[in-house]
């Protein structure tokens, strides 16, 4: 009598797309609508390949900075957000912005700007190269030192009775950004933080699946692009607890030797990843004999963000 088989998949959820990147997708097809081809978009609207290729064909063109869009057109600021010299660049090229930050996003800048404005000096916790921490840093760039890491948080050179605030990336994990603010609750007498926590629900809900699903998997594959710092987060989160884990951009890119010796593979998607990559991974692992599917459900979302309100107005443009 065969064997029945043990290969299965636990699915974690919530997965794929937040709120702030619903949000930033709708504002770029509500634009496309309401003004027509071409709307142009400043840097990627989300980090996802597929997205912006999918964008790209409905009309919209993505540039590197405000000053490639013409004078006068629509410009679209990304889910990541930008800094006020952008937005004042892109009023004097007179540009119709939509802007697409994530509201999560926002609430760091106004915290980086009330910080400076209290004349301390803001410690921003994140990754110097990203687009995130590249606008927050715009928002208070004489007194914004950029931290990494807990070793560059035990060498800043700061007397210990500075006046210090911290503020992190909003797409990093809670692991990651909690030794670095000990660190620095352990070195400074005068540190402040934000009111609450900046790390995006959407980030910490999908690490929080992922923590779920990888001690009860042999592999933990995660949809997302290698430019998506959630999604590598996530990456990270699972490899932390002991379990193998990939990222998987698309379908073209899993390898089926990594499914030797797994009999369990947990499966989850970064914010920015759309839910038709991972119904194509989902086939493809059903194809190699994981047809079972559990579903591994955290938490619940029902976080909306509305687009700004000229595009969902029925009076029509001039």
């Amino acid at each position: 009598m065969p064997v029945p088989s043990r290969k299965k998949i636990i699915l974690a959820e919530p997965r794929g797309f937040c709120a702030g990147v619903r949000r930033a997708i709708s504002i770029i097809e509500l634009a496309l609508e309401r003004y027509g081809s071409p709307v142009y978009v400043r840097k990627e609207i989300v980090h996802n390949h597929y997205v912006v290729r999918l964008l790209k064909q409905q009309g919209a063109i993505f540039v590197d900075s405000e000053s490639e869009v013409p004078e006068g057109e629509v410009c679209v600021f990304s889910a990541h957000g930008v800094s006020p010299e952008v937005r004042r660049k892109s009023e004097e090229r007179k540009l119709d912005v939509l802007d697409a930050t994530c509201p999560l996003v926002s609430k760091v800048h106004q915290e980086a700007v009330r910080f400076a404005r209290d004349e301390r000096t803001l410690l921003l916790i994140g990754h110097a190269e990203h687009e995130e921490v590249e606008g927050t840093y715009g928002h208070a760039p004489d007194r914004t030192i950029i931290v990494e890491t807990e070793q560059e948080a035990e060498e800043l050179d700061v007397p210990a009775d500075t006046p210090l605030a911290y503020l992190t990336q909003t797409t990093l994990s809670v692991d990651e950004t909690s030794g670095i603010i000990d660190v620095l609750r352990r070195r400074f007498t005068d540190l402040r933080g934000p009111s609450t926590d900046d790390i995006c629900y959407a980030s910490q809900n999908r690490q929080e699946g992922v923590k779920a699903v990888a001690p009860r998997s042999e592999l933990v594959l995660v949809v997302g692009s290698r430019n998506s710092s959630n999604s590598i987060r996530m990456v990270e989160v699972a490899r932390g607890m002991g379990t193998a884990a990939h990222l998987v951009p698309d379908v073209g890119e899993f390898s089926a030797s990594w499914l030797d010796g797994v009999d369990t593979v947990g499966v989850s998607a970064g914010a920015s990843a759309p839910d038709v990559l991972v119904e194509e991974l989902l086939q493809t692992l059903a194809e190699h004999g994981y047809a079972e599917v559990e579903l591994e459900r955290v938490t619940e979302e029902n976080t909306v963000f509305s687009p700004p309100s000229k595009l969902i107005s029925t009076t029509p443009t001039t």
